[in-house]
């Protein structure tokens, strides 16, 4: 399936990485999901996948239809019956995810700070940016180093 890069994307960190068994389950839950999601009748032309054990990533290609507000909020609902049916926390956006020797690891935003305070966390540390809005921004400018993220802003005072 070949998606526009304007298609709009969602994701969904969680606080923690799930099993390989958790992630099989999961991807079958949202295949079923996308394979029937509408927008006042319309089909949308969706994908999900799950990158890393922790982000779910919803993708929708508006060329085909537009997204909803009741579409949106039926996606949602299916976030929010994972987070109960695996005990994750899909939806804390105070949750900062990094790589160290390209493992991703995902601390409390105190955590984080500590981490930067000390500089275990520096400039060239590859952050995820979860405020993209789109594949292309997907692509490009979800990990990042901290440097050209929106985290050196809100943590500058660290480095």
């Amino acid at each position: 399936m070949s998606f526009s890069p304007q298609s709009r994307v969602w994701v969904y960190q969680s606080n923690r990485k799930f099993s390989p068994s958790e992630e099989i389950a999961i991807l079958d839950k949202l295949s079923s999901f996308t394979s029937q999601w509408k927008a006042h009748g319309n089909e949308l032309l969706a994908s999900a996948e799950i990158k890393y054990g922790f982000f779910i990533i919803l993708t929708v290609d508006e060329t085909q239809a537009n997204v909803t507000g009741c579409s949106i909020d039926s996606s949602v609902r299916l976030m929010k019956e994972i987070e109960e049916e695996y005990q994750v926390d899909l939806f804390n956006r105070f949750n900062m995810a990094y790589k160290v020797a390209g493992e991703v690891i995902v601390n409390s935003k105190e955590d984080f700070e500590t981490l930067v305070n000390i500089k275990q966390i520096n400039s060239d540390t590859i952050v995820f940016n979860n405020m993209v809005q789109t594949l292309s921004e997907l692509e490009t400018k979800w990990e990042v180093p901290f440097k050209n993220s929106w985290h050196s802003t809100v943590f500058a005072h660290l480095l």
